[in-house]
């Protein structure tokens, strides 16, 4: 439960958007915050949680393209944070020093002084990865099973 409901605070902290149920947190803590996250506790031991559709949403970009959004459920958002609290610390202990990508505590601007602080020894050798659209071209199914 303690995970559970750091989950929440974590995912209400967010802010985002409801998903397709039309849940708010505002309901959520209107019905009764405790017997929410006990639910979800409960489908998760029973392992008769199954995660509901997304909400889609599409985002105008430059150039008259749009970038296509997926929105969970605040439920199944929950459920995601609750799984990065207990995975995260795990996974990152197998990261290099150097590994910036999507980690905690990191940004972009920290791999760039890296960098640069490396020309400055005489290291002249950089490897950078730009997956232009990704998520657009990549196919999902790969992608949830490998990513």
């Amino acid at each position: 439960m303690e995970t559970l409901e750091e989950a929440y605070k974590l995912t209400k902290k967010s802010n985002g958007a409801p998903g397709i149920d039309g849940m708010t947190f505002e309901l959520i803590e209107a019905e009764g915050l405790e017997k929410y996250l006990q639910q979800i506790r409960h489908e998760l031991i029973t392992k008769t949680y199954s995660p509901n559709r997304n909400r889609r949403k599409e985002i105008p970009k430059s150039g008259g393209k749009f970038r296509k959004l997926n929105i969970p459920c605040i439920r199944d958002r929950i459920v995601q944070t609750a799984l990065k609290l207990i995975l995260e610390p795990i996974f990152e202990s197998d990261f290099q020093k150097g590994s910036y990508g999507y980690r905690p505590k990191r940004n972009a601007h920290e791999a760039v002084q890296k960098v640069m602080e490396a020309a400055i020894k005489g290291n002249t050798k950089v490897i950078d990865v730009d997956l232009k659209s990704y998520f657009n071209v990549v196919n999902w199914f790969v992608h949830h099973c490998f990513i």
